[in-house]
């Protein structure tokens, strides 16, 4: 049975930095990419970055892109989202998902099977 797990949201101030943890276990030998979400409250869930598991290949939105970064620890099967210079904006809860299919638009939630329950991020003074 396929499951993600996030940890490492909390309350921080504006500047801070942050890392969010996902744990994936379960069959991951067709695991394509995973990738970070994030649903503000009261407004869409929205794409934040994803890595390509295998290659290791990443991508941002332009909303975080300089300041988050996506990594991974293929042996354990964890992925890293290290958040520098948070803002109010950032505040949301943070999913990570995954994906086995080859070629989907990886910015499109629909394009990911597998979701974690998610973990609070708020960036507040």
């Amino acid at each position: 049975q396929v499951q993600l797990v996030e940890s490492g949201g909390r309350l921080v101030q504006p500047g801070d930095s942050l890392t969010l943890s996902c744990a994936a276990s379960g069959d991951t030998r067709t695991m394509r990419a995973m990738a970070w979400f994030r649903r503000p409250s009261g407004k869409e869930r929205e794409f934040v970055a994803v890595i390509g598991w295998t290659a290791g290949s990443t991508y941002y939105s332009d909303s975080v892109k300089g300041r988050f970064t996506i990594s991974k620890d293929h042996a354990r099967n964890m992925m890293f989202l290290r958040m520098n210079f948070l803002k109010p904006d950032d505040t949301a809860v943070y999913y990570c998902a995954r994906t086995d299919v080859m070629g989907s638009p990886l910015e499109d939630p629909g394009a990911y099977g597998y979701w974690g329950q998610g973990t609070q991020v708020t960036v507040s003074s």
